[in-house]
């Protein structure tokens, strides 16, 4: 019997080689009818038996290309008509569009084969792409995706790529960025200055340079790398030197997952994270191995590995380099690169070289970062790969901007039932990140195809983004609770809704009351909150210098515990550098001059490690917790004392444990022991608050949410205690736990108030 039936999809299924891909099923079929890219999706006719149709349906979804999403598919009958064959018709560009952006894709395995094939008209041409990888969002200048809409428009197509781009039998049909060495983009080497070297091969020229221990920048995807031999300290000295860039763990590139597994530990999860188009920088427990500098990641438990996501990638590693550092081209607190001239410009005095390209970057798009934790991947920084990929929410909600935090920001937009993230910003301390934010915001606007009336931001008066909300003209803007947007954020990418008790663990939030918040138990809906606990207010001298000062918590910690006999334990543990006096420390946090209070985990976390003689002073955020997470035994099961206070909030305090790390680490217990104990203590600490929070409430589910979570042994310790205890755990997966996830919170929390 022969039947009718009209199939609209919707998601990600324009620029992916959806069309092509339905062509093809449907003449396997031996079905009629079309395929047609509409403003709604991606609208099919298809006509014949109806076997076949619930055939063609079934493979549809089990089929599809790799990069193609689709989020929800409508069928309905329609009238059989008079037809021979199946065809793909113009697109109909009438109306908004509704379809999503796919993100930068890596190379596929058919575009390398091409790559490294002597008889390919492509061999070793660096900007091979198709239909299923390559370029998407970062050359993107208009909605909808379409050649003349991307920075591919100036390289007009030869006959052979425009047969190609025409057939839709080839895989290339319709890939925008379409290219070859006769009419695509094409590489120059540049001397220090910004002058081409005119070489024949800049990618052989380059591996010969970097083997020299030369830093060069290379242009890629969503900006320019830093690269360098991971194997030459002398290399990495330079780079250090001229990034001011002293310890801060550094990215490097690996050929493929073998030389992986030389450099760290890869479980199964992480091989599928490493190998996926996405190809974020990965966290892996890495080994001690001879191949690289020590240098790359000094103090770490973890190595950020990441493999080849660029054909340029991957001609540059097919040189038997172990690894290559692969760091963001910039400047500490700016954006990375983008254009030939602005890399020539900054990054004059820390390249020795450039290898440029022609084609131009038009978004800005830094790696991601991930790593694997219960099993189950986590996203750390969401940016290339990810981005503009939406997330599906749990219902409608009206158009809302939110703003995101200070540090690791990020923009989000609310429309309908997705909520669009933008590309990873960063910190907005400089001039050039703030350009970017707006720049981001413009973007993440045009992606979301709306201009949202209803403005989400931080309650802290001194972020720029709260300035910026501020000078918005909008319907209304609505500040949201630095730890609530946190908990929000969490819930949001968990589809979950009403009351949750939420575990909002960081470094810094701006309180209710004024204080610095940073170690908070929550009850929590997506529209308000109640402070049921936090971690016990304790002096923070000299404010944002204790940050980067981890001795000033330590000592005022020990003052806290020891009263007069701190100055004792403090000599003994030499927590304090040799030329400031003890009692000029103590009349600071005595006298209360520049100290400010703060129930922070962050600065806890801080704390313990100077104590421990792990790191006294930070020359990046979060090197002191990230180098007590590594010192930690995981084996370790102690726990230390600590005191729940119950008054009209619960007070988790901390002090009784800060005193015996003290104590037994002056005694000579090792500071491996006692970090795993301290982890160990957390872990029990919050599970007995929350469950005094069930007591009271009934609430059984708990979120966990905020920068501390980022420590792969208290997240893993906090999922299995938890489930133990018999509670239903949410965590993040897909957005950032720390504040590159406040936008999409407070976007979430806004909507609700306004909607």
């Amino acid at each position: 019997m022969t039947r009718r039936v009209r199939l609209r999809f919707s998601g990600i299924v324009q620029g992916v080689g959806f069309r092509p891909f339905i062509y093809r099923l449907a003449v396997a079929h031996g079905l009629t009818g079309f395929v047609q890219n509409r403003p709604e999706g991606v609208v099919v006719e298809i006509q014949g038996p109806d076997e076949n149709i619930e055939s063609f349906v079934a493979r549809c979804m089990g089929e599809l290309p790799p990069l193609a999403e689709v989020s929800d598919l409508q069928t309905e009958d329609a009238q059989a008509v008079s037809e021979d064959s199946f065809r793909i018709v113009p697109s109909d560009k009438e109306g908004r569009p509704e379809v999503h952006i796919s993100p930068d894709a890596a190379t596929c395995d058919d575009c390398l084969a091409e790559l490294f094939d002597p008889t390919d008209r492509r061999y070793c041409y660096p900007f091979i792409n198709c239909t299923n990888c390559g370029p998407r969002l970062t050359i993107i200048t208009d909605i909808p995706y379409d050649r003349k809409n991307t920075s591919m428009h100036s390289f007009p197509l030869c006959e052979k790529c425009r047969l190609e781009y025409s057939d839709p039998r080839d895989r290339r049909f319709h890939a925008e960025p379409n290219a070859c060495p006769e009419c695509g983009p094409v590489l120059s080497l540049c001397d220090r200055k910004g002058a081409p070297m005119g070489c024949p091969d800049p990618i052989e020229k380059t591996t010969e340079l970097l083997r020299a221990g030369y830093v060069v920048a290379v242009k890629g995807l969503g900006g320019f790398h830093l690269c360098a031999d991971a194997s030459s300290s002398d290399a990495l000295i330079r780079l250090r030197e001229r990034k001011y860039r002293e310890e801060k763990p550094l990215a490097v590139m690996v050929r493929d997952l073998e030389h992986a597994r030389m450099l760290a530990r890869v479980s199964p999860e992480e091989e599928r994270l490493l190998a996926g188009p996405e190809r974020p920088i990965v966290l892996l427990r890495k080994k001690e191995s001879p191949l690289i500098s020590p240098l790359v990641a000094p103090g770490m438990a973890n190595l950020g590995i990441m493999l080849p996501y660029t054909p340029l990638h991957h001609l540059l590693l097919d040189s038997d380099f172990p690894a290559l550092v692969m760091t963001s081209a910039n400047q500490t607190d700016e954006p990375i690169c983008i254009d030939n001239d602005e890399a020539c410009k900054r990054l004059k005095g820390i390249a020795d070289y450039f290898l440029l390209h022609n084609r131009d970057i038009v978004v800005r798009c830094d790696d991601s970062i991930a790593m694997s934790a219960q099993g189950a991947p986590r996203i750390m920084r969401r940016s290339r790969g990810y981005v503009p990929r939406p997330l599906v929410l749990s219902r409608q909600y009206p158009s809302v901007l939110g703003l995101g935090a200070h540090l690791k920001a990020t923009a989000a937009v609310l429309r309908g039932d997705f909520a669009f993230l933008s590309p990873h910003i960063g910190d907005m301390e400089t001039p050039e990140a703030r350009d970017f934010f707006h720049e981001s915001i413009s973007l993440i606007k045009r992606i979301a195809q709306c201009d949202p009336d209803i403005i989400g931001c931080d309650m802290h008066p001194e972020y720029y983004s709260s300035w910026v909300a501020s000078q918005m003209e909008c319907r209304r803007v609505i500040q949201v609770q630095h730890h609530h947007a946190h908990i929000a954020s969490c819930m949001a990418e968990n589809r979950i809704t009403g009351d949750v008790i939420g575990l909002a663990m960081d470094g810094t939030g701006y309180g209710l009351d004024r204080r610095i918040w940073g170690g908070e138990f929550l009850v929590a809906d997506e529209a308000d909150f109640q402070r049921a606990g936090h971690i016990r207010y304790f002096p923070l001298p000299g404010g944002d210098a204790a940050v980067k000062q981890p001795w000033r918590v330590a000592a005022a910690l020990l003052m806290e515990v020891f009263g007069t006999g701190w100055g004792q334990v403090a000599q003994g543990l030499r927590i304090i550098p040799e030329h400031i006096p003890l009692d000029t420390v103590e009349a600071v946090v005595r006298q209360k001059i520049q100290t400010v209070f703060t129930s922070s985990l962050g600065r806890v976390f801080d704390a313990v490690s100077c104590l421990l003689g792990i790191r006294r002073q930070v020359s990046f955020e979060g090197q002191a917790a990230m180098e007590l997470e590594a010192c930690a035994d995981p084996t370790v099961s102690r726990v230390l004392p600590y005191d729940l206070l119950m008054d009209r909030e619960i007070v988790l305090d901390l002090y009784p444990a800060v005193r015996t790390i003290a104590e037994e680490h002056l005694a000579g217990k090792p500071a491996a022991a006692l970090a795993g104990a301290f982890h160990a203590t957390l872990v029990h600490a919050f599970v007995k608050t929350a469950r005094e929070i069930r007591d009271a409430t009934g609430l059984n589910r708990v979120v966990l949410s905020g920068g501390c979570f980022q420590n792969r042994l208290l997240l893993e310790g906090c999922i299995t205690a938890f489930d133990l205890a018999g509670f239903d755990v949410y965590t993040h997966h897909l957005v950032p736990p720390n504040d590159g996830g406040i936008a999409l919170g407070q976007a979430l929390v806004a909507g609700t108030v306004a909607g």
